[in-house]
Protein backbone atom coordinates (compact mmCIF):
# COMPACT_ATOMS: atom_id res chain seq x y z
CA UNK A 1 0.00 0.00 0.00
CA UNK A 2 1.27 3.00 -0.88
CA UNK A 3 1.78 6.18 1.35
CA UNK A 4 -0.88 9.22 1.07
CA UNK A 5 0.51 12.43 -0.73
CA UNK A 6 -0.24 15.72 -1.23
CA UNK A 7 -2.85 16.63 -4.04
CA UNK A 8 -0.42 18.88 -5.51
CA UNK A 9 1.75 15.59 -6.09
CA UNK A 10 -0.55 13.81 -8.50
CA UNK A 11 0.15 13.92 -12.15
CA UNK A 12 -2.52 15.11 -15.01
CA UNK A 13 -4.54 12.65 -15.90
CA UNK A 14 -4.50 10.46 -12.51
CA UNK A 15 -7.99 9.69 -11.03
CA UNK A 16 -7.06 9.03 -7.15
CA UNK A 17 -9.27 9.24 -3.61
CA UNK A 18 -9.04 11.68 -0.59
CA UNK A 19 -7.91 10.03 2.20
CA UNK A 20 -8.00 13.52 4.70
CA UNK A 21 -8.67 16.90 4.31
CA UNK A 22 -5.88 18.68 6.71
CA UNK A 23 -5.70 22.05 8.06
CA UNK A 24 -8.47 24.86 10.40
CA UNK A 25 -12.18 23.65 10.62
CA UNK A 26 -13.49 26.31 8.00
CA UNK A 27 -10.68 25.21 5.74
CA UNK A 28 -12.00 21.60 5.99
CA UNK A 29 -15.46 22.60 5.84
CA UNK A 30 -14.56 25.18 2.81
CA UNK A 31 -13.21 22.16 0.83
CA UNK A 32 -15.94 19.95 1.85
CA UNK A 33 -18.45 22.31 0.69
CA UNK A 34 -17.28 22.49 -2.79
CA UNK A 35 -17.19 18.40 -2.58
CA UNK A 36 -13.49 17.77 -1.48
CA UNK A 37 -14.14 15.25 1.48
CA UNK A 38 -12.53 12.18 2.71
CA UNK A 39 -13.60 8.65 -0.28
CA UNK A 40 -14.30 11.17 -2.86
CA UNK A 41 -12.62 10.46 -6.15
CA UNK A 42 -10.94 13.43 -7.67
CA UNK A 43 -9.36 13.46 -11.55
CA UNK A 44 -6.43 15.38 -12.34
CA UNK A 45 -6.44 18.10 -14.96
CA UNK A 46 -3.85 20.60 -14.61
CA UNK A 47 -0.90 20.34 -11.68
CA UNK A 48 1.06 23.60 -10.39
CA UNK A 49 -0.37 26.89 -9.76
CA UNK A 50 -3.15 27.18 -10.24
CA UNK A 51 -4.21 23.34 -9.64
CA UNK A 52 -7.35 21.97 -11.58
CA UNK A 53 -9.33 19.30 -10.48
CA UNK A 54 -12.72 17.81 -11.95
CA UNK A 55 -15.06 16.40 -9.07
CA UNK A 56 -17.76 14.65 -10.82
CA UNK A 57 -18.99 16.98 -13.62
CA UNK A 58 -17.50 20.12 -11.58
CA UNK A 59 -14.00 21.84 -12.33
CA UNK A 60 -12.68 23.16 -9.40
CA UNK A 61 -9.17 25.25 -9.34
CA UNK A 62 -7.00 25.85 -6.52
CA UNK A 63 -4.24 27.86 -4.98
CA UNK A 64 -1.12 25.70 -4.50
CA UNK A 65 -1.51 25.86 -0.74
CA UNK A 66 -5.02 25.17 -0.92
CA UNK A 67 -3.61 21.69 -2.30
CA UNK A 68 -1.10 20.91 -0.19
CA UNK A 69 -3.91 20.64 2.86
CA UNK A 70 -5.47 17.39 0.49
CA UNK A 71 -3.88 14.20 0.75
CA UNK A 72 -4.79 11.23 -1.34
CA UNK A 73 -4.31 7.46 -2.46
CA UNK A 74 -3.14 6.71 -5.42
CA UNK A 75 -4.17 3.30 -4.70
Amino acid sequence: MLPDIPLNMVQPGSVVRISQVVGGQDDVKRMAEMGLQTGTEVEMLQSGSPCIVRVGQSKLCFRQSDVLNILVSTD
